[in-house]
């Protein structure tokens, strides 16, 4: 099944470029899947005009042992650079910033009894909102992965 929805990808992807290439005033290309990274530590998993935002591995490492999330309401319009969100560990309270513009279309109701979830699983279950993006070129300011992991290094 996974090398299925690899192969529809990349088919969708040349399909995109082709037709780019024949009508270049008519269609966008459209960023189907990637993940991103801020130097606020949050993660952004983007599938077409939506993204899932959490906060990363060294995040959640360097907070401690979370023990509530304030989450925002569902329709909320977040903006680049602003507070969405914050974090409680043990340790202390974290900020979580919007990475991008956008309105909250779901938020992860299951940290509200279970905020240990970023702890155990950041990147992954413990996903904080599902945004519909209002801005796809603010994503160009991200990092990659490798560049995330450069980023920690320095």
């Amino acid at each position: 099944m996974a090398g299925r929805l690899c192969v529809r990808s990349m088919c969708r992807v040349v399909l995109q470029q082709s037709a780019i290439a024949r009508h270049p005033k008519h269609v966008t290309p459209i960023r189907s899947f990637a993940v991103y990274y801020t130097k606020e530590h949050e993660w952004i998993n983007v599938t077409g005009n939506k993204a899932v935002i959490g906060i990363t591995d060294h995040a959640q490492d360097s907070l401690g042992d979370v023990v509530y999330v304030e989450l925002p309401d569902v329709g909320t319009e977040i903006e680049v650079g602003e507070e969405f969100c914050s974090v409680e560990s043990v340790k202390a309270v974290g900020e979580v910033i919007a990475p991008l513009d956008g309105v909250v279309t779901k938020v992860n109701e299951t940290l509200s009894e279970n905020p240990q979830l970023i702890n155990d699983e950041p990147e992954a279950g413990g996903w904080i909102v599902e945004v519909e993006l209002s801005d796809e070129s603010q994503l160009d300011d991200l990092m990659d992965k490798e560049g995330y992991q450069r980023f920690l290094t320095e």
